[in-house]
């Protein structure tokens, strides 16, 4: 079989490009767009659905239909991950459905941003229920089989790194792109109207994503790189087996920990930015784009690092990282900032020394744990003798999903604390003190997923792998 290039290597990174603008556009506009503050109700937007913490009196409409998305999606995951690695295709196992799954998955997403009620309305949530599980849906048929080729493309170790590195930076070069309406949207505003302001950003971002996500499937042929038998045992069988390594579980354990981390600060900043440092929102695609820069220019030095210092460690290290922008995060509110008057500190001050902290954090946390995913699939095959890729890497996505939903979730649950306003208004940025919650909620999250990789046995994964590499 033959090793993918350095040049195919970074073809096969372009897919992760257009998911991951997707996935960003869910993170940070989902919440955004049906939940606006009350300034951008002044402004045009429209609601479409009840505000405020009307379910049980702690739960927003919105955090229900995300937390119902994911009991359907807790289904699909181990679903499609099982189909993949069953799959007898004469194309291969994953590229079909990454097929497949590209254009419906660009689509959805522009849709589900088209409420077709412009006003609150039943309707509206059940269009809103219906196209957030087909957005889980289709992100699974393209995510799972896709994760699941850094293991079976990344022949070695370096090249595990090198796949993991070129993805990482498309990832946050998708998130950064998914950022862009912040400053796309205020041209449009005049001319179109607020809702649409932002859908034709959505539609511009979806073409190219959908591109992006197609170019891989045509470019590489997975028969000339794969030679994987597919899998025999069933999806239940599958799971089981999975899940039974005890390794898998610490990590996904601790990776669930880091997605919750992300997402909030993909979700938050917005909102840390406008409501903690009282700035103008365009600084949030400036803070995100400094910091994917300067999280960039720590890549080359990952691998190197990986070498010496092994991917547990660092990735531990990432996690405190993050913690520690964090801190910074929460310290706003208390502190204060020169903006609010109770400070002689600019707001602009606190947003680039998060993003100055968070870089090298982001590095880790963006490169090794997929690494670390492919070598537990590996070794754990080489143990049972079964090829159970996809399914190790739907947990992973799984993980992901699950981590973003729980973010969004506590996110419009903590936010809206210590608001002056009743719990039934819409402004969730209202509570500076609100925030600050977030943020400590946050660090708690970043150092439990430190502890909990703590017990992940590296020694024991690299000693199976090394070990066949030998033979």
């Amino acid at each position: 079989m033959k090793r993918l290039t350095k040049k195919q290597m970074r073809i096969f990174a372009v897919g992760q490009l257009g998911w991951s603008t997707l996935s960003g556009i869910i993170s940070a506009w989902f919440v955004t767009f049906y939940l606006p503050t009350q300034a951008d109700i002044d402004g045009g937007a429209i609601q479409y659905i009840v505000p405020g913490l009307v379910i049980g009196g702690f739960l927003t409409v919105l955090g229900l239909i995300t937390a119902l998305s994911r009991i359907f999606d807790a289904i699909t995951d181990p679903w499609i991950a099982s189909l993949s690695d069953r799959s007898k295709n004469p194309r291969g196992r994953r590229i079909p459905f990454m097929q497949y799954a590209a254009i419906p998955l660009s689509v959805v997403t522009v849709l589900l941003f088209c409420a077709p009620v412009n006003m609150i309305s039943g309707w509206n949530v059940a269009w809103i229920s219906v196209f957030i599980v087909l957005f889980y849906l289709f992100m699974t048929m393209y995510c799972t089989p896709y994760n699941a080729l850094i293991s079976e493309f990344g022949k070695t170790q370096d090249d595990r790194m090198y796949i993991s590195t070129a993805i990482s930076l498309t990832f946050f070069a998708g998130t950064m792109l998914a950022y862009t309406p912040f400053v796309f949207a205020g041209m449009l505003r005049g001319s179109v109207g607020f809702a649409w302001s932002y859908r034709i950003c959505f539609i511009v971002l979806a073409i190219i994503s959908c591109i992006c996500m197609l170019i891989p499937t045509f470019a590489l042929k997975e028969k000339d790189f794969v030679d994987t038998k597919p899998s025999n045992a069933n999806m239940l069988k599958s799971l089981g087996a999975t899940f039974r390594n005890k390794n898998f579980r610490t990590f996904v354990g601790s990776d669930i920990m880091y997605w919750v981390g992300l997402t909030l600060f993909q979700t938050g900043l917005p909102f840390f930015v406008k409501v903690s440092m009282n700035i103008s929102e365009a600084y949030t695609m400036y803070f995100l784009g400094g910091m994917t820069v300067l999280s960039a220019c720590f890549y080359p030095i990952v691998s190197k690092l990986v070498k010496k210092f092994g991917k547990k460690k660092l990735v531990i290290t990432g996690f405190l990282g993050l913690a520690l922008a964090y801190v910074i995060a929460a310290l706003i509110g208390i502190l204060g900032t020169a903006e609010h008057g109770n400070s002689s500190i600019p707001g602009i001050v606190f947003g680039v020394l998060i993003c100055v902290i968070a870089a090298f954090p982001m590095a880790l946390l963006g490169i090794i744990p997929q690494s670390i995913v492919a070598d537990v699939a590996e070794a754990d095959g080489l143990e049972t003798g079964e090829n159970r890729e996809g399914m190790f890497f739907a947990a992973r996505t799984f993980a992901m999903k699950f981590g973003q939903s729980l973010a969004m979730l506590v996110f419009t649950s903590l936010a809206i604390i210590g608001t002056t306003q009743n719990t039934n208004s819409n402004d969730i940025t209202a509570s500076v003190t609100g925030m600050t919650i977030v943020g400590w909620v946050a660090v708690a999250f970043c150092t439990l997923g430190a502890i909990i990789l703590s017990f992940y046995n590296e020694k024991k994964i690299m000693a199976t792998i090394e070990k066949k590499n030998k033979k």
